[in-house]
């Protein structure tokens, strides 16, 4: 069955099927497995799925938003977030805060939209935790990826996106990884990444209003075009973000 019929026979929308759809396909062709169609099994296994909620925009500020996923799956609530933000974009720039948005999915997906569409975009959020101190201890942190898409007037934006665990847990589901290789990438430098994903753990919880797991993105208008001379110096270098 195809993923939008298999989506669809979940209970979703034509259209958010085909929103979820687009993202795990593009994982796939990315090589980003654990973000792919392995993601449509693990969502049939949830109990508390519902395929009808819809997020919600509570605030909407000059400069500043706050959304609520209300039951939603983070994938749909940024969906949301990057069409809004496309549809009105920011004077200068904006502060957007997700709470109860969970799962993100390819943060690199997001930020990918949004600088295709012109905007320069920062993306983080929080998942279990499953990451600890690297001389051990308790999980402290999630993965918590970090993602920035820099448009481009030329070619493809650039779009970095790393997760801050050598492995992801999609990589786990996936089964191309084990649960104990969830631990802060860098070997005997993990501690910068322990470092990293304990700050976005936090900067993430400090700015939603309720408990449970977010994401904070930064959307801004570009002022300078720096990805084409970027390119050229890089004489055909692979990039972050390329296919």
């Amino acid at each position: 069955m195809e993923p939008v019929a298999r989506l669809a026979a979940l209970g979703f929308s034509e259209l958010d099927a085909q929103t979820l759809a687009d993202h795990f396909l593009d994982a796939e062709r990315r090589g980003k497995r654990g973000h792919g169609l392995t993601r449509l099994e693990w969502l049939s296994s949830l109990e508390d799925l519902d395929p009808g909620a819809r997020p919600e925009r509570l605030v909407a500020a000059p400069g500043y938003e706050r959304w609520h996923g209300r039951e939603a799956l983070g994938y749909l609530t940024l969906a949301a977030i990057c069409d809004s933000q496309l549809a009105e974009p920011p004077e200068h720039a904006r502060v957007i805060v997700a709470e109860r948005c969970f799962p993100t999915g390819m943060l690199g997906y997001w930020v990918r939209r949004l600088a295709e569409g012109g905007l320069v975009a920062v993306l983080t959020a929080t998942s279990p935790a499953r990451l600890g101190h690297p001389d051990g201890g308790p999980k402290l942190a999630g993965t918590n990826p970090l993602a920035i898409g820099i448009p481009s007037s030329a070619g493809s934006a650039l779009v970095a996106d790393t997760s801050m665990g050598r492995v992801t847990y999609g990589d786990v589901l996936a089964g191309v990884a084990d649960e104990d290789e969830l631990v802060p990438f860098g070997g005997e430098h993990a501690h910068k990444a322990f470092a990293l994903a304990l700050g976005l753990q936090l900067l993430v919880d400090s700015l939603v209003a309720e408990p449970g797991y977010g994401a904070v993105m930064i959307v801004a208008r570009a002022e300078s075009d720096p990805v084409p001379a970027l390119r050229a110096r890089a004489e055909g270098v692979r990039l972050p973000g390329d296919a």
